[in-house]
């Protein structure tokens, strides 16, 4: 009788690691085939000065995507500046004050039903708020988008970084009378310090490639421009309008736009994973 259940057991334990295995294999293959296919089409169009010089050009004319980069570079750097210092501070008061507060408990919820809400549903409440307001599209509009998109990262990833910060820590602050702020400042958060610019960094790269609430907040623009009160020029955009184009150029610069856009998540997300690691070890 005990022989038959361990051979069950076994039985089922093999299953279940071919299963996760060949799931694995299926996710890998075509994450190679993604990635594979980005470089024989993009990597083309990186190799050329061009690309990184020159302006989105008319058909049939030689150009590049550098108000694009420009473009996306202004919009993804301010949507930080904003998001940053408002998600660290955010995730402080949850973790240092929110201990059986109702008010933290729904922020808690509130921060994570953004995290899981459709892009889309932000550039509609920016395109509403701000937009049709205003009465024009702007690279202001966008930085607002993609902050709100990455602020609930930084929010989530300085509560949980924070939330590992021994006990002990804080009670030898307090015992030499620190008080809560300057313990809450100057001990959990620069003990936490590595986790934190790591969750920064990944909201960097969650809001990089963002296509649709661009759509609704910055649009584009065919011409350089550092005005963020206009039309704002972006690598997402302009890879949805190169690569639907019935042109050969027009969409060799979408391939191309679409390997930098990958290439610079990867990128940041190799970065993030090189600060924990310095930070664990």
């Amino acid at each position: 009788m005990k022989n038959s259940v361990y051979t069950k057991r076994i039985i089922a334990h093999r299953i279940g690691i071919a299963s996760s295995v060949a799931a694995m294999m299926v996710g890998l293959t075509f994450l190679l085939w993604i990635l594979s296919t980005l470089l024989i089409e993009g990597f083309g169009a990186l190799l050329s000065v061009d690309f990184f010089t020159l302006d989105s050009p008319a058909p049939g004319s030689p150009g590049g995507v550098r108000n694009a980069i420009v473009g996306s570079f202004l919009m993804v750097g301010l949507s930080t500046l904003i998001s940053t210092p408002i998600g660290i501070m955010a995730g402080m008061y949850l973790s240092e004050y929110g201990e059986g507060n109702k008010f933290a408990a729904v922020t808690r919820f509130v921060v994570d039903i953004m995290l899981s809400a459709p892009s889309i549903a932000i550039g509609l409440f920016v395109y509403a708020l701000v937009v049709a307001n205003v009465g024009h599209f702007s690279g202001y509009a966008g930085s607002l988008a993609l902050a709100l998109i990455a602020v609930p990262v930084v929010v989530r990833t300085t509560d949980n970084m924070l939330r590992l910060v021994p006990s002990s820590l804080r009670e030898a602050a307090f015992a030499l009378g620190a008080p809560r702020w300057k313990v809450a400042m100057l001990v959990r958060l620069r003990a936490v310090k590595a986790g934190i610019i790591t969750g920064v960094l990944l909201a960097l790269a969650r809001v990089s490639g963002e296509t649709a609430p661009l759509l609704f907040t910055a649009l584009s623009n065919q011409f350089y421009s550092t005005d963020m009160n206009g039309l704002m020029a972006n690598l997402p955009v302009l890879i949805l309008r190169y690569a639907m184009s019935p042109y050969d150029d027009w969409r060799r610069l979408a391939w191309g736009s679409a390997l930098l856009v990958t290439l610079i998540v990867l990128l940041l997300n190799v970065v993030a994973r090189a600060v924990l690691r310095q930070k664990d070890s």
